[in-house]
């Protein structure tokens, strides 16, 4: 039976090539979109061109009810998640302290935790009964960089880092790996027009990361070959931290 991954936020940017890497692997993908339905269709149809399987599945990942129906019906039409990629995310404003409020700490964590909190207790009973899994959380090497403005984000994906490793722990006895893949600054659509001169030059390997970059880490993860590596944080960004 071909192994089902599902990835989250996979309408574009790095989940799109996410999307595409893994189902270039051999995997059965379900991309999951909440407002862009052409764009996760042209996923889909890339990944059909090139022989492929993919559907697309609408919902708000952040709200349980959705994530439900969303697992239910990855399983109905694909079969039961095996490879989880919790790639899904929102606005990243930069807030002052003085600033900041409460909210602002809510909206991150909904996302870097709240949601794959509920994307994993959906996914882990089919995992179970697999007899094993991959859970792959798109993290951010940001939170090594501490910048200033970024309290909130730093803050939720610190957590995000955090409970990962221990899922890794409680999981492990399932034969469910639990990973954080961390790029660095890696454009993507929502980058357009930024300039890349001073984060470039502080980059060892003297380049911008790719999207490939990353998903080449999560292609290794979901793969027979990542089978025994778990609690991890893999850094994707050149030697920049």
């Amino acid at each position: 039976m071909t192994a089902v991954a599902l990835v989250t936020g996979a309408s574009r940017g790095l989940g799109a090539v996410i999307a595409r890497r893994l189902a270039a692997d051999g995997l059965a993908v379900a991309v999951n979109y909440s407002r862009d339905a052409d764009g996760a269709a042209r996923v889909v149809n890339e990944i059909h061109a090139a022989g492929g399987a993919a559907e697309a599945f609408d919902a708000d990942v952040t709200h349980e009810p959705d994530v439900a129906a969303l697992v239910a019906g990855v399983a109905e039409r694909l079969g039961p998640v095996h490879v989880l990629v919790v790639n899904a995310t929102g606005p990243q404003p930069s807030v002052a302290l003085e600033d900041l409020t409460w909210q602002a700490h809510l909206d991150q964590l909904e996302f870097f935790v709240k949601s794959p909190t509920l994307l994993v207790q959906a996914v882990l009973p089919g995992m179970k009964e697999h007899g094993g899994g991959r859970v792959i959380q798109i993290g951010s090497d940001i939170v090594d960089r501490k910048l200033p403005g970024m309290s909130a984000y730093i803050a939720a994906k610190g957590a995000q880092h955090a409970i990962t490793q221990v899922w890794a722990r409680e999981l492990g006895p399932y034969g469910i790996t639990a990973n954080v893949v961390a790029p660095g600054w890696i454009p993507v659509e929502r980058h357009a027009g930024l300039d890349e001169s001073d984060y470039l030059a502080e980059v060892p390997l003297g380049r911008m990361g790719t999207p490939g970059d990353v998903a080449a880490a999560v292609s290794f993860l979901a793969s027979e070959g990542g089978a025994f590596v778990t609690g991890q944080r893999i850094t994707v960004n050149g030697g920049h931290t």
